[in-house]
C-alpha cells in the first residue's frame, strides 16, 4: 500500500505547480524537476449539482490549492492575468523553471458549455504567443464541447481515482485548433422600452462576452445600441432557444430541483412539450418562423453577400462550429457529395473557417438526428452570416450561444436590427482519443475536397471572408479591423 501511495504521489508531481510561480512576491522555493504537464484548474462549483463542489475539494487535495480555482470566487481573467504577469517577471529575471512551466502549461475547465466558453474567451483575451490548450470536464446538461473533443458527455466521478485518471488523459491529449466566431448586433435605440438582451433572471458568466459597448468604444454610434460577443460551438435562434430560455429560467427560480444531469435532461424534454416545440405548426405563430422573422445573407470567401433562402416551415436555425449540439447530436452529419444538392458541401471541420447552417421545423424534425445518418435541413456553409430583422416580424425572438439563451426584444420602430457573425481567429483545445471533431490539418479528413469550395457554391451553400487575428472576449473585445460595418445603420 505504501508503494502504491508513493507511486501516486510521484505521478501527481507531473501536474504540480509551486506557489512561487503562481503568487507574486512569494518566497522562492527549492523545486524538483519541471513537471511534464503543469495544469491550472478552473471549476464552476455550482455546476452539476454537488459535483462541482466535490470536484473542487478533490483537485485541491491532490494539487497545490493555489493552482485550482473556483470561478465563482475569482474570475478566470483576473487569475490568469495575475499568473502570466508573474511568469513574465520570473522569465525576465532569468528563471528557466518558470519559462518551461509556461511552455508546457495546460488548462482544465470543469463546468457547463458556458463555463468552458468563458475560459476560451479569457485565454483569447490574453493574446499570448503560445496560448495554453484547454481540456473540458463535462459538468453541464448538454456538454457539447467536451463531447466533441472526446471527453464524454456524462458527469464525471469526483473521487481521487477519477481525477487522477482524467489528469493522465490530459497529459496524453493532443492539441487541436478550433475557430472563434464573433457576433455584432446593432439596432436603433427604440423610442420606448429597452432592447437590451434579457437573460433568465440574471446574466450568466458565459454571456460575459456578449455585452453592450461603452459610450467611448469606437463601435458606439449615437442613437443606436451596439452589442458584440463571441462563441465557439454554436449560435441558434428560434424555438430551440425559447425552450432553453424556459429551462434556464426554471433552474434559476428553483435550483433545488436541478441536482443531477438525468433530472435536468428530463425537465428539458418536458419543457419542450409545454413550450409547444413538438406541436410548433399548431401553437407557434408563423410570424416567428425564421423566413418571416429575418432576411438571411451568407458570404463566401470570394467576398460577396448572397441571400440565403430559408424554407417557410423552418422555426429554428443553428449556426454550428462543432459537430455536437443538444447533448452530442450532429445536425449537419456527413453530406453525400454524389448528390447534386450537396456537391459543394464538406464534413463539419472545426478549423476550416466555416459555420454549418442548419434549420429545423420542430422537435419531431430534430428526432431524426438520432438515426445513424440523420441530419437537419442543410442550408449553407458560410464564413460570415447576417440576419436582418425588419419591422412587423415580431416584437422579440430568442437567441442562444454555446448553451446560454436570452430573450432579444426587437424595436417596433420602422428600422432594421442586424446580427452579423464572422470568423475571428482560432484557439487551442485538447482532444482525447475518442475525439469526434475533424480537422482540415488531419490528412484523413480529405482537405483537398475542402479546398475546392473557396469560390464555388450551389443555391444553398456559401462561405466567406479573411481570417481575423484577434478575438478578445469581455471588456477588451476588439472588432476585427477588416469587417465593414458601414451597412449596419
Amino acid at each position: 500500500m505504501e508503494e502504491d501511495s508513493h507511486s501516486q504521489s510521484a505521478s501527481l508531481k507531473e501536474f504540480y505547480i509551486p506557489s512561487y510561480v503562481l503568487l507574486p512576491d512569494s518566497e522562492s522555493e527549492t523545486v524538483p524537476d519541471v513537471p511534464r504537464c503543469p495544469v491550472l484548474v478552473f471549476i464552476n462549483s455550482k455546476s452539476g449539482g454537488q459535483l462541482g463542489g466535490d470536484l473542487l475539494v478533490t483537485y485541491r487535495s491532490l494539487l497545490n490549492k493555489n493552482q485550482v480555482f473556483d470561478v465563482g470566487e475569482e474570475a478566470p481573467d483576473k487569475a490568469l492575468r495575475r499568473i502570466y504577469l508573474n511568469l513574465e517577471t520570473l522569465k525576465a529575471n532569468g528563471d528557466a523553471y518558470a519559462t518551461q512551466i509556461q511552455e508546457r502549461l495546460r488548462i482544465i475547465v470543469a463546468g457547463g458549455d458556458g463555463t468552458a466558453g468563458w475560459l476560451l474567451g479569457v485565454v483569447c483575451d490574453l493574446k499570448l504567443s503560445h496560448p495554453p490548450p484547454i481540456a473540458t470536464v463535462p459538468l453541464g446538461t448538454g456538454n457539447n464541447l467536451p463531447f466533441a473533443f472526446g471527453w464524454g458527455k456524462k458527469n464525471p466521478g469526483t473521487d481521487r481515482h477519477a481525477v487522477e485518471q482524467f489528469l493522465r488523459h490530459v497529459m496524453n491529449a493532443k492539441e487541436m485548433k478550433i475557430d472563434n466566431w464573433h457576433i455584432l448586433m446593432r439596432m436603433r435605440a427604440p423610442k420606448e422600452g429597452s432592447c437590451d438582451p434579457i437573460a433568465p433572471l440574471e446574466l450568466p458568466h458565459s454571456l460575459h462576452a456578449f455585452g453592450r459597448v461603452s459610450a467611448t468604444d469606437e463601435l458606439n454610434k449615437e442613437g443606436y445600441h451596439t452589442f458584440r460577443g463571441g462563441f465557439w460551438n454554436y449560435f441558434s435562434m428560434g424555438m430551440d432557444a425559447q425552450v432553453s430560455y424556459a429551462f434556464h429560467s426554471e433552474r434559476k427560480l428553483h435550483p433545488e430541483k436541478f441536482k443531477n444531469q438525468l433530472v435536468n435532461q428530463s425537465t428539458y424534454a418536458k419543457l419542450g412539450c409545454t413550450q409547444g416545440w413538438f406541436f410548433a405548426s399548431l401553437v407557434h405563430p408563423s410570424s416567428h418562423n425564421i423566413a418571416q422573422l429575418a432576411k438571411v445573407k451568407v458570404m463566401k470567401k470570394c467576398g460577396q453577400w448572397r441571400d440565403l433562402e430559408i424554407p417557410s416551415s423552418i422555426r429554428s436555425i443553428v449556426c454550428l462550429n462543432l459537430p455536437s449540439f443538444s447533448g452530442g447530436l450532429n445536425p449537419w452529419g456527413t453530406p453525400n457529395t454524389k448528390k447534386s444538392q450537396y456537391k459543394d458541401f464538406t464534413p463539419p471541420y472545426v478549423d476550416d473557417g466555416l459555420l454549418e447552417v442548419v434549420g429545423f421545423r420542430d422537435a419531431w424534425h430534430g428526432l431524426v438526428l438520432y438515426a445513424p445518418s440523420g441530419h437537419g435541413t442543410r442550408l449553407a456553409q458560410a464564413h460570415r452570416i447576417c440576419f436582418e430583422f425588419h419591422k412587423g416580424g415580431a416584437d422579440h425572438t430568442f437567441m442562444r450561444i454555446d448553451g446560454e439563451p436570452w430573450k432579444q426584444p426587437l424595436p417596433v420602430d420602422d428600422d432594421t436590427v442586424v446580427v452579423e457573425i464572422s470568423h475571428h481567429g482560432q484557439v487551442n483545445i485538447l482532444a482525447a482519443h475518442d475525439c469526434r471533431s475533424k480537422s482540415v490539418r488531419d490528412p484523413s479528413s480529405s482537405p483537398g475536397q475542402h479546398g475546392s469550395e473557396d469560390c464555388q457554391s450551389d443555391d444553398d451553400s456559401s462561405h466567406g471572408g479573411e481570417e481575423h487575428r484577434k478575438f478578445g472576449a469581455a471588456e477588451t473585445f476588439k472588432i476585427p479591423e477588416d469587417i465593414d460595418i458601414s451597412h449596419i445603420s
